[in-house]
């Protein structure tokens, strides 16, 4: 009997990833897909929470993705391992703070470990030559090959034709010319592709889900780096990168105001870790303290709080502050005046 070959796909809820697992699963070959879990690829998260986005689906595009193709999905936690990559990428960052080619070596690598301990027979991920600027050019694409150690037991179906053969088209396990030859960041062949298989409900095929690709995510971020003298964060503090405004009145701390009610919500469940500033004598957003502000400090973000609050025009305002051990006080404040925050709070 003809062996049934076996391949693990890196699904990231994209349309790349849907496509190149679905040309395999085309060619008879048995797959199922791997999600690395990062911490920064929260999907659905701001959509859940803010109002802006209520139209945007709520999902976890990886999951939607293997439910199409009908393939099992395993979610690999990676968050401590990942930490090493991001803090020393041997590569580099990219625009922002994306360290984009070490985390593509990174995940491959995981992978191979995957097939190896799960009796896989190779690897598929859904890269395209020339579509993005570092990790996916023709140069790159063999290193990472090779620096993942997965060498030609990788494979990429969206552009196999570009580069060189690999074990599987060598040995027959799939058929080269069922393969493709996509190359560039235009989204046209694959979008064709997708009407061809009768994919017409996917994520936006023009970016990943990656926050680190964000400019002011990755300001964020580097400020938090900054503030606490080392490249340390926890799953947490990734999670409140992403939620309401920050603004920094001071280098010992910042404050974390909510934009809107969801967001209010979200952080009402971190504040037995921080402490929290809510107005009570006008409606207005919930704010977290992050560091040690001091009286002056706590009194200037109380008026930054008022400042955002429907009390922004009164004379004073009245805020409730919860310290973690859950004890509260109230403090009176004249809200703060626009020309009395300066752009440079902002992260």
């Amino acid at each position: 009997m003809k062996k049934q070959y076996k391949a693990a796909a890196l699904i990231s809820g994209g349309l790349d990833s849907m496509l190149a697992a679905r040309v395999i699963q085309d060619q008879g070959i048995y797959v199922e897909g791997l999600n690395f879990f990062t911490g920064f690829c929260v999907e659905g998260h701001t959509h859940a929470i803010r109002k802006k986005d209520r139209n945007k689906p709520k999902r976890n595009n990886a999951l939607w993705v293997a439910e199409q193709l009908g393939v099992k999905l395993h979610f690999v936690d990676v968050v401590e391992e990942y930490k090493d990559i991001l803090f020393n990428p041997k590569h580099g960052y990219g625009a922002n703070l994306n360290p984009c080619l070490d985390c593509k070596i990174f995940m491959v690598e995981k992978a191979l470990e995957w097939i190896k301990e799960n009796d896989f027979d190779f690897i598929i991920t859904g890269e395209v030559i020339g579509q993005r600027p570092k990790s996916q050019r023709k140069d790159t694409m063999p290193v990472v090959a090779r620096e993942s150690g997965a060498g030609d037991l990788l494979l990429r179906p969206l552009c196999a034709r570009n580069l060189p053969p690999t074990r599987p088209e060598l040995e027959g396990w799939v058929d080269r010319q069922a393969l493709f030859d996509f190359s560039g960041r235009t989204r046209k062949p694959q979008m064709a592709l997708a009407r061809r298989f009768g994919f017409e409900d996917y994520a936006q095929p023009a970016g990943g889900c990656c926050f680190l690709t964000d400019a002011q995510y990755s300001d964020k971020l580097a400020d938090l780096w900054q503030s606490r003298g080392q490249k340390q964060y926890e799953l947490d503090d990734i999670m409140l990168l992403k939620v309401g405004r920050h603004l920094r009145p001071g280098p010992e701390f910042k404050v974390i105001i909510s934009r809107e009610e969801g967001e209010g919500n979200f952080l009402q469940g971190y504040r037995d870790r921080f402490v929290s500033l809510k107005t009570t004598s006008h409606a207005g957003p919930l704010a977290l303290i992050d560091g040690e502000a001091g009286e002056a400090g706590l009194e200037l973000a109380a008026r930054l709080v008022a400042r955002y609050s429907q009390g922004r025009d009164a004379e004073r305002v009245e805020l409730e502050i919860r310290e973690k051990d859950g004890s509260t006080r109230t403090l009176s404040v004249a809200p703060l005046q626009p020309h009395e925050i300066p752009k440079e709070w902002r992260l």
